[in-house]
């Protein structure tokens, strides 16, 4: 079996926590018995994050930091550790979202959703698994979305981004399993959060991000290498992604109004 953890092994760290779902997740977290650091841009939305939790009987601690900051985030995992104790379950969900338009690109969308959704993630997984190791066992979650399952409309920069993290997850297990290091991808559809306010067009099966954050909680105590929701939809565009090109690309464009 793969290693998941438990609040007995050390601390919960999620990335992205001062709102949305990261914020909705690290509440649930401290609700299941974890203490949970946090760790976003900015302290003040992380201040209420933290007293959120309290009121609600959890424990949490404040780690602002900017992920896409390689060295700072490689002081920040020994700093956590130093002050608070082992992290035992890391869930990088910092992440952020340009639409793309094909026809007036710009390198910066893509620079900069990189720089996030990626190397934001890279950042701080890199260093915490030499700390994994050397205890020889850590739980890590990447969050990614159904986006990187296949080319869609106005999404370049950030389905994209996401690919690339389902692809590296699915590329990292063979090796983690190998060293006893518990590894989860986690893949939501449309959520209700800040982040979907961006979009201008229907989003089919919009899941309230407090259910969405348990469905992860919940998630990481089984033994699922992914966790996806709302899986009438999810599942519903993972098998579309796996249709002939010709066949997939009418049917997105068709049901997008990306093809008028």
């Amino acid at each position: 079996m793969n290693y998941r953890a438990s609040p007995a092994d050390g601390l919960a760290w999620v990335t992205g926590s001062s709102t949305g779902i990261g914020r909705a997740l690290a509440l649930d977290l401290a609700r299941d018995g974890y203490t949970v650091v946090l760790t976003a841009r900015s302290a003040d939305k992380l201040e209420s994050a933290k007293a959120e939790i309290e009121a609600a009987g959890g424990k949490a601690v404040i780690a602002a930091a900017d992920v896409t900051d390689e060295a700072a985030m490689g002081a920040l995992v020994l700093d956590i550790e130093a002050a608070h104790g082992p992290i035992a379950l890391a869930v990088f969900n910092a992440g952020n979202y340009w639409p793309t338009d094909g026809t007036k690109l710009e390198i910066e969308a893509f620079r900069k959703t990189y720089d996030i959704n990626v190397f934001g993630v890279l950042n701080g997984l890199v260093p915490l698994v030499e700390r994994f190791k050397a205890r020889g066992r850590g739980h890590l979650v990447i969050v990614s979305s159904v986006s990187g399952y296949a080319g869609l409309p106005k999404a370049a920069a950030y389905a994209s981004s996401k690919a690339a993290m389902i692809n590296m997850a699915e590329c990292l297990k063979f090796d983690f399993d190998k060293m006893g290091l518990g590894i989860q991808l986690v893949n939501p559809g449309f959520i209700d959060t800040p982040l979907t306010e961006k979009n201008d067009f229907p989003m089919p099966f919009l899941m309230p991000v407090e259910k969405a954050a348990r469905r992860m909680a919940d998630g990481f105590k089984g033994q699922a290498f992914e966790i996806t929701f709302p899986r009438r939809f999810t599942w519903m565009l993972k098998l579309t992604s796996k249709l002939p090109y010709q066949l997939y690309f009418w049917l997105i464009g068709r049901t997008t109004g990306a093809s008028k």
